[in-house]
Order: structure tokens, then C-alpha cells, then sequence
């Protein structure tokens, strides 16, 4: 995988998938957490920046996984106004979101990166920490059929099954009812 990819998130789940994606070939260029002595832990052991902002992320790569905790957050790291926001940098980039949150934020989303020239996928994890370190879990994806693909290599080098469940906001539905069983 020649694409350069950065996260934002990187508790122990997003950490798990950088590292995971980092043995697979892929080059990390930086990582981003609220948490910065996290982050700045992470960036030394896949010797990538520790981003100061999202938008420093985007700007340095070609992919961004966002993995946040909920609507609050995924409404910041994409806000409209921010100077540090994921959309700075949206033009011409792939935004992967594991981020469990409301079908809604997940529409939201989408609209506001296709606005400034991104693509955007909702990838929902019904699986555990070690999982994404193993690179086996089980993605729930929602988005256009065509960014999916175009996230293909990304995905299988994180999951050993991913599902497209058709547009955004989908994933989110499906998962709530996996939950639910």
C-alpha cells in the first residue's frame, strides 16, 4: 500500500489499527489524539508526526481513519469553522470512519467532505481491541459503493470480512441492531 495514511484517535483501538496497517506496508504519516502524550507515544514507535490537528493529518496524508468516541467528537474533528478541522485538508482525500455514532452524523459527514472535494466512508466495527491488532475484525460499511472499493486494499488489511451495507448512515442502522441481539 502505497498511499499515505494518518489517524485521528489513536486510544487503543486506533493505535491497534495504525500499527496493524504500519506491518502490512503502509506508510503512517501521522497520528492525531486528543490525548498527546498518546499520540506522541504511537508516532515514535511508527516513526510518523505527531500532529498538532487533524487538519495537519489531512494535509500529510491521502487516508485518514478517524477513530472517535462519539458524535461530539466526530462533529469537531469535521466542523465547519474550525482552523484544525479534517475539512481544511478534504480535497482529494479518503476519510475512513470507524467511529460508532448516529446515522445521522455519519450523513452529515459525507455531505460536508464531498462539499470540499473528499471522499467519505462509515466502516462500523463489530469487533474487539485485539481484533484490530490481529487485523481481523468485522467492518460494517456505509458510503458509496465506489468509495468502498476504493478503500478496499485499507480494509482488508484491517478486517478479515467487511460488508458494504449501502449509503451512509446504513452502517450505523445495522450495527444498532447488531448491538441489539
Amino acid at each position: 500500500g502505497s498511499s499515505r495514511s494518518g489517524f485521528v484517535g489513536v486510544g487503543r483501538m486506533g493505535a491497534n489499527m495504525a500499527r496493524r496497517l504500519k506491518d502490512k506496508g503502509y506508510s503512517i504519516t501521522a497520528v492525531h489524539d486528543h490525548n498527546a502524550a498518546g499520540a506522541e507515544s504511537l508516532a515514535r514507535e511508527l516513526s510518523c508526526e505527531a500532529a498538532p490537528s487533524p487538519a495537519r493529518v489531512a494535509e500529510l496524508s491521502d487516508v485518514v481513519l478517524t477513530v472517535v468516541p462519539d458524535d461530539a467528537a466526530m462533529d469537531e474533528i469535521f466542523s465547519e469553522e474550525s482552523p484544525s478541522s479534517l475539512l481544511c485538508h478534504a480535497q482529494g482525500r479518503l476519510f475512513i470512519n470507524f467511529a460508532t455514532v448516529s446515522p445521522e452524523v455519519h450523513m452529515k459527514t459525507e455531505a460536508r467532505v464531498e462539499g470540499k472535494g473528499g471522499t467519505n466512508l462509515e466502516a462500523l466495527m463489530a469487533s474487539s481491541i485485539t481484533q484490530a491488532r490481529e487485523g481481523t475484525l468485522y467492518l460494517i460499511c456505509g458510503g458509496k459503493k465506489s468509495v468502498f472499493e476504493q478503500a478496499g486494499s485499507i480494509l482488508q488489511a484491517l478486517s478479515s470480512k467487511s460488508l458494504h451495507t449501502g449509503p451512509a448512515g446504513e452502517a450505523a442502522k445495522v450495527k444498532a441492531l447488531v448491538n441489539m441481539v
